[in-house]
């Protein structure tokens, strides 16, 4: 299993985290500054060539497994996953996390944040699951970055970041990192 403190080490010198729906974005990642890529579609045939392809980079991959395509959602999946030489997955689902930690990757486990009675579900999510990182979502959301920054868990914040401002403002918040699919701040 890889250590956390690793990609703690990327993260820290290159906070925002390219997240890439697409293969033309995944592509792009490749040659931006982030050091860590979230990919979100990313299709059976391909994992293998694409782990390579961002090894190669010097780069990691975390593979977000509810969006995968052809590829089981179960235990087996994961392990394909780890096989694959894939550095970490991200997912909503419990289960897949603690797959995921079994077979030696590093799990980002995602949370949307919709109402203050979600925001109370996920203390319990993370106690049951124990991720190594927890992605909030909207990730514009100071209040909830702040609320989980201090635990043992760093936050990543994501979704509906789109501006310099944004990015600062969840890093101010205490997130690690920030996880956006705009280009133009892979850039920061």
């Amino acid at each position: 299993m890889m250590d956390r403190s690793v990609i703690s080490d990327y993260l820290e010198r290159s906070p925002v985290i390219a997240n890439a729906a697409s293969e033309q974005a995944f592509y792009t990642a490749l040659q931006a500054p982030p050091e860590v890529i979230f990919y979100q579609n990313i299709s059976l045939p391909k994992i293998q060539t694409m782990t390579q392809e961002v090894h190669d980079a010097g780069k990691k991959l975390f593979v977000h497994m509810d969006l995968a395509e052809g590829l089981g959602k179960d235990r087996t999946g994961v392990e394909y996953l780890a096989d694959c030489g894939v550095d970490g997955l991200i997912s909503t689902r419990g289960q897949l996390i603690r797959y995921a930690r079994e077979a030696g990757l590093l799990t980002v486990q995602r949370f949307f944040l919709l109402d203050s009675q979600s925001l109370s579900g996920i203390s319990n999510m993370i106690a049951n699951t124990t991720p190594d990182w927890i992605e909030v979502i909207p990730g514009v959301i100071g209040k909830a970055i702040e609320r989980f920054a201090g635990g043992r868990v760093p936050v990543i914040a994501g979704g509906l970041i789109e501006t310099k401002a944004e990015v600062t403002e969840a890093l101010r918040c205490g997130a690690a990192a920030v996880s956006t699919s705009r280009e133009d701040l892979w850039y920061l």
